[in-house]
């Protein structure tokens, strides 16, 4: 089992949004995990969002599960429910084709760490890229 140097792994500061949507977005730094060892059924990143940011716009999958686990300090969970508050230890999961629009946002004055996961039931062509977040994510990657 090939061990992960995460010092190696590239940290994308970048996102695909348009303009108008990036601050959403900024303060976010994504390492991408995945990538490292050629993973091709699902990525893994782990992400930190500084404080006020988000992991990503408020979304739903139509071809992917996803898997969200906290790693460090609290992250808002904001979905067509509410918002509820996780913290270490916690886990939310998103079914493939649930139009359950959600997002994660760094509400708290510090620097937050999340894991999460998604498991595409087929291969997406798109990415959808501080608090921790690890992002299990299936896209066709050479390698």
């Amino acid at each position: 089992m090939p061990k992960i140097d995460i010092a190696k792994a590239t940290v994308r500061t970048t996102t695909v949004y348009p303009p108008e949507f990036q601050h959403v977005v900024r303060g976010r730094e994504k390492t991408v995990l995945g990538d490292v060892v050629c993973l091709t059924q699902f990525g893994v990143n782990l992400t930190r969002l500084k404080p006020g940011t988000a992991f990503a716009l408020r979304h739903w999958h139509h071809n992917e599960d996803e898997f969200v686990y906290i790693l460090e300090g609290e992250l808002v969970l904001i979905e067509d429910d509410g918002e509820v508050l996780l913290r270490p230890g916690d886990a939310a999961g998103f079914k493939t084709g649930v139009p359950n629009g959600h997002h994660l946002i760094n509400k708290i004055a510090t620097r937050r760490r999340l894991s999460r996961d998604r498991h595409a039931r087929a291969v997406r062509p798109r990415a959808i890229s501080g608090c921790r977040l690890d992002l299990v994510r299936n896209l066709a990657r050479p390698c």
